[in-house]
């Protein structure tokens, strides 16, 4: 059976000073670290969440900024293909009226021949009449 005498009084005292002890020794520093290194990953981990939303933003910006760069680069394709396309009918309209007027100015130079031929032949029929009564006559 258990006696309960001075000696348990005594273990009593022991117990509670070794208790004492423990906890100024070991459980409150062991806590204080504890209590730091939780505070320090708490910091951490809030660091990494502005990093993330940090880089978040910027990609946002950079995606922004690119569609912006896509957009001007499409407004700027369709406006040198516009100016390109108007230099082209330019171009064909100047190449047209060009070829135009040198078939209007060959049809003219033909007409002006066959005119001259025509005058020419005019005025060789009556010789050429006679010289072939001439020969048919006798």
């Amino acid at each position: 059976m258990i006696d309960l005498d001075i000696t348990l009084l005594i273990q009593l005292v022991n117990f509670l000073i070794v208790l004492v002890g423990l906890n100024a020794l070991l459980i409150r520093p062991i806590r204080e670290i504890i209590k730091q290194r939780q505070d320090k990953m708490l910091g951490l981990l809030g660091d990494a969440e502005q990093f993330v939303e940090a880089s978040d933003s910027k990609i946002k910006n950079y995606e922004n900024a690119l569609a912006e760069a896509r957009k001007a680069a499409v407004a700027e394709r369709e406006k040198v293909k516009e100016a390109a396309l108007a230099q082209e009918a330019d171009i064909v309209a100047k190449a047209t009226a060009d070829a135009q007027a040198s078939i209007a100015a060959s049809r003219e130079k033909v007409a002006t021949d066959v005119a001259k031929a025509m005058d020419s032949l005019k005025g060789q029929v009556g010789a050429l009449a006679e010289q072939t009564m001439a020969k048919v006559l006798g």
